[in-house]
């Protein structure tokens, strides 16, 4: 089974195909500078030459026919048609209340993410137009939402709800969501498959190092604590982000520079974390080499840095109540030596104690007491590709369940005529649409349960199980 897994931003669109039968990565990439006449494709088959081109791409629509195409190209393709791809996994950033896992996307899981906007402005269209794009070019082909937030749903309400007034939580949804989930659970189960210990016996702090910074308290394989919030904004300092701050500076600013909320916020957000301290760069490397040339200001910049996780490291100890393991992961977390040194000074009273050569060498296990240090590499493209085949099989074996003949009979005589009519109108507006989607319309629509094998059975019946493709292209067609 081949999985595509996408990651659509503003203006890029990054892409990796598994082939899930072994989790062979078989080829990734990336579109960017999307909207411009210079965009820049850069493909990576397996085994092969990287390819990059430039050239216009006036939208996402454009960019992922681009990928599609390359991925069949007949040099350098993986493909031979793009009916080899089985389904596709998204990268979706928030999903608010309403999304405690990776789900099947159908249009009702669309008008919760159009809802979810609000919370993330800068992402969830540009999430919401891959998947729209993917109807379009791959009809037919199941598409999966994992959420960068789902994973700290199991976070308590002592640690989601913020000292506010109660009903700016009920009527705004004001809390602490959390980012960087996917990252997260791969790399605690990595590191319980690591100890060969069940998730569930472990208590683990996962810190997520890489422009964007977040730190998680993992008890048991559960979420229950995360240092982003409401937003990616609070926490650590970040490349570009500032992390936690006075609430009553953005007033302050705003009355003596004269800027608007908007300005503060793009402030906060794309000019301020290291960026800001430093005065001249978000990259860690660039931020180490002006330190080791003696820049206090640079030297500064990373003491603050590190200042910070160690701080949160203590705090989220205290509330595991023990610690078991310690994860560096992303790409601060695993290349760099020397902020994972600093983080892990003097906190043997935890019981965190690090072997200098192994730290060095950037190897797992860099542990040397109680607590095990490691360095874990985090892998959310394949984290995305094993939910999206989680949740089909999930499907499929719902789908495949065996039932009685006499059960699904009784069923369908309950449908009236007006019910059948509204299956083939369903079915004629979108001929692709999964027997899950279309259980869920009818059922909506009727007020009463049509199960999944009832609508198998009805559309056998009716003989819609066997229209062409060359039918369904033209009825989909009508639609776009």
């Amino acid at each position: 089974m081949k999985v595509l897994v996408l990651n659509c931003g503003s203006s890029s669109i990054k892409f990796q195909v598994f082939e899930m039968d072994n989790e062979d990565n078989i080829a990734k990439g990336v579109v960017e500078k999307i909207g411009s006449s210079n965009a820049i494709l850069t493909f990576k088959p397996k085994g092969r030459e990287k390819i990059v081109q430039t050239r216009e791409i006036i939208n996402h629509q454009v960019a992922l026919d681009l990928v599609l195409n390359t991925l069949r190209n007949s040099q350098y393709g993986i493909l031979k048609s793009k009916s080899e791809i089985d389904a596709v996994g998204h990268r979706l950033v928030h999903g608010g209340e309403e999304f405690a896992q990776s789900v099947f996307i159908t249009d009702e899981v669309k008008e919760s993410l159009r809802r979810c906007i609000q919370f993330a402005p800068l992402h969830n269209p540009h999430n919401l137009k891959g998947v729209e794009v993917c109807e379009k070019i791959l009809p037919g082909i199941p598409q999966v939402g994992v959420f960068d937030t789902a994973f700290h749903h199991s976070l308590p309400p002592k640690a989601y709800i913020y000292a506010l007034p109660m009903a700016l939580y009920r009527k705004l949804r004001i809390r602490r969501y959390g980012f960087h989930g996917t990252s997260h659970k791969y790399v605690v189960h990595k590191a319980a498959e690591y100890l060969s210990t069940p998730i569930e016996h472990l208590k683990i702090i996962s810190c997520h190092l890489g422009n964007g910074c977040s730190i998680a308290a993992v008890d048991g394989g559960k979420s229950v604590d995360t240092s982003m919030g409401f937003t990616p904004l609070e926490g650590l300092v970040m490349g570009t982000r500032c992390g936690d701050i006075d609430p009553a500076l953005v007033s302050y600013i705003a009355q003596n520079e004269n800027l608007s909320l908007e300005k503060i916020d793009n402030l906060m957000n794309k000019s301020s974390g290291m960026l800001g301290l430093t005065e001249t760069s978000n990259d860690l490397r660039e931020i180490e080499l002006e330190a080791k040339k003696g820049s206090k200001q640079h030297e500064l910049a990373m003491d603050i840095f590190c200042y910070r996780i160690k701080k949160y490291i203590g705090a989220y100890a205290a509330v595991l109540g023990d610690l078991d393991v310690l994860i560096f992961t992303a790409g601060i977390g695993e290349k760099s030596w020397y902020i994972r040194g600093e983080v892990l000074k003097n906190m043997e009273y935890l019981g965190i104690k690090f072997d200098p050569k192994k730290n060095n060498k950037n190897e797992l296990d860099i542990g040397a007491g109680k607590v095990k240090v490691l360095v874990i590499p985090t892998n959310e493209e394949l984290a995305i590709a094993r939910d999206t085949l989680t949740v089909l099989n999930s499907i499929k074996k719902e789908t495949e369940k065996p039932v009685s003949e006499e059960i699904v009979s009784e069923e369908i005589s309950q449908l009236t005529s007006d019910d059948k009519a509204e299956l083939i109108s369903i079915w004629f507006k979108n001929p692709y649409i999964s027997l899950l989607e279309l259980s869920q319309k009818l059922s909506k629509k009727s007020g009463k349960k049509v199960s999944i094998h009832v609508i198998k059975q009805g559309l056998k019946l009716l003989g819609l199980d066997k229209v062409s493709e060359k039918k369904k292209i033209e009825f989909t067609k009508r639609t776009y």
